[in-house]
């Protein structure tokens, strides 16, 4: 898996759908997760990405809402960038929720591809609507980003 160095707004992608960060600000700013990934060239597979927020208590169901009806827009522009297999997860730990979210990039620069989100002035008002519902983890808040970056530790086909 490739170093983590270009943003990416995983709060739009929402991704992502997710809001992804991620994406990313705007976008470095408030959506952002810093990355680097593209297909892996040894294998030509996607490269998978996990990531985790806090969500604010008090508007888990907001964020449902905004999720449960996607923007057409973004969602083309998630796919436009080459984001696939998108998903947010939502678990509560000691009274408190987080979001977990998978997704797998195919492209082949995944920095230009970011970029591109970020322009998008459909995502940039997602990233509006999504951030400020989220509670950056620590590491992320330090980097001025939504999404923490989760290391993967294992996986099959």
């Amino acid at each position: 898996m490739k170093k983590i160095s270009a943003v990416f707004p995983l709060t739009a992608i929402l991704l992502f759908i997710a809001g992804c960060n991620p994406p990313v600000e705007q976008a470095t700013a408030t959506a952002g997760v810093s990355n680097e990934g593209s297909t892996d060239p040894a294998s030509g597979k996607a490269v998978r990405y996990g990531m985790i927020t806090e969500l604010k208590t008090e508007k888990v169901l907001r964020y449902k809402e905004l999720h449960a009806a996607v923007w057409p827009a973004v969602l083309k522009k998630i796919t436009e960038c080459n984001i696939r297999n998108y998903s947010i997860y939502l678990k509560e730990v000691d009274g408190k929720p987080y979001l977990f979210s998978y997704w797998e990039y195919t492209g082949d620069d995944f920095a230009a591809d970011m970029k591109k989100m970020a322009a998008d002035t459909t995502t940039q008002r997602w990233w509006k609507e999504t951030a400020p519902l989220q509670v950056p983890l620590p590491d992320a808040a330090e980097k001025g980003e939504t999404w923490s970056m989760m290391e993967e530790v294992f996986h099959t086909d």
